[in-house]
């Protein structure tokens, strides 16, 4: 599957601003559920390079400031949400993680507390292939799409985090006194 292709279901799913995540999740199932299985297969393996690309440290450290931590399922979950966002949103993060702070969801959040993930998103083509075959998808090799933990640089390091992302520190962290 082309890029494009992966894209342009994500796309369709948000043409009419739906509500949340999770209804981008239900009609870009729905949208999939219509092709043959192994379009869905390949939608699938193309979801798993979006996460693999996503999968940075500097990425993962914006989670952990803008959902107020952030473990290995919370940072797939919150790149979900990235994805509900779409192309421009995911390459954006990806590219300058700090420039979430300019997101104005992302600014409220650090007034609201609002989290920010949609695991739904992560299942979009297993939900198409059980719609489109009453079968669960089939399971390949999954590459591994984020850093080990132990690898990752001392997120709650407030100098690293100031210095990586100093836009989102300043709305996240606490002012030094």
């Amino acid at each position: 599957m082309r890029t494009d292709d992966f894209w342009a279901v994500i796309s369709r799913a948000t043409a009419d601003r739906p509500a949340s995540p999770a209804d981008v999740a239900k009609r870009a199932a729905a949208d999939l559920a219509t092709r043959d299985p192994e379009e869905i297969v390949a939608w699938g393996r193309h979801l798993d390079k979006v996460m693999v690309a996503s999968g940075t440290q500097d990425l993962w450290a914006a989670a952990y400031l803008i959902n107020g931590g952030c473990g290995e399922e919370g940072f797939d979950s919150f790149r979900g949400w990235l994805i509900a966002h779409g192309r421009d949103a995911v390459a954006r993060s990806v590219k300058s993680p700090d420039s979430l702070a300019d997101v104005a969801v992302v600014q409220a959040a650090a007034d609201t507390g609002a989290v920010f993930e949609a695991e739904e998103v992560l299942s979009i083509a297993a939900d198409a292939y059980e719609q489109a075959t009453g079968s669960p998808l089939p399971e390949g090799d999954r590459p591994v799409t984020r850093p080990e933990v132990g690898d990752l640089w001392d997120f709650d390091n407030e100098e690293e985090m100031q210095r990586r992302l100093p836009k989102l520190s300043a709305l996240f962290l606490a002012p030094p006194d």
